[in-house]
């Protein structure tokens, strides 16, 4: 008496439909469950526009230089000082750029001040060390 039924000689074929099926279930599930893009990142708007004296005052250009400290007409100053000069100049545009050591809180905590200012900023990293 057989209790077993012998294999038989060629092997048996996988068969693929169920294995697609369980792929594109994953598929489903990962693209419900995901994010695309990072929530917890700053957007930046680039775009600089380019000035000319007969197209509009210049945008100045301030350099984030430490904690607490941006560069302005030359001149170091601290983020309440720099508030009240863009203030009283009636500035309501600027260009803010970094050094390529400057910390990210530092930048971080300039464009907050600026922003809750009203002030409208653009943003370019610098690629070489700025005096």
């Amino acid at each position: 008496m057989q209790l077993v039924e012998p294999r038989p000689r060629r092997p048996i074929p996988i068969r693929i439909t169920p294995l697609i099926d369980v792929v594109f279930i994953l598929l489903v599930f990962f693209m419900l469950t995901s994010r695309l893009l990072p929530v917890g990142f700053l957007e930046l708007g680039n775009a600089t526009p380019e000035r000319t004296p007969a197209t509009g005052p210049s945008i100045p250009e301030l350099t984030v230089i430490g904690p607490d400290e941006v560069l302005w007409q030359d001149k170091p100053r601290t983020l309440e000082d720099l508030m009240t000069g863009l203030a009283a100049a009636g500035i309501s545009e600027v260009n803010l750029t970094t050094r390529p050591d400057t910390e990210l809180g530092a930048f971080t905590r300039t464009l907050s001040r600026l922003d809750s200012a009203g002030i409208d900023t653009h943003w370019k990293r610098a690629t070489t060390q700025t005096p």
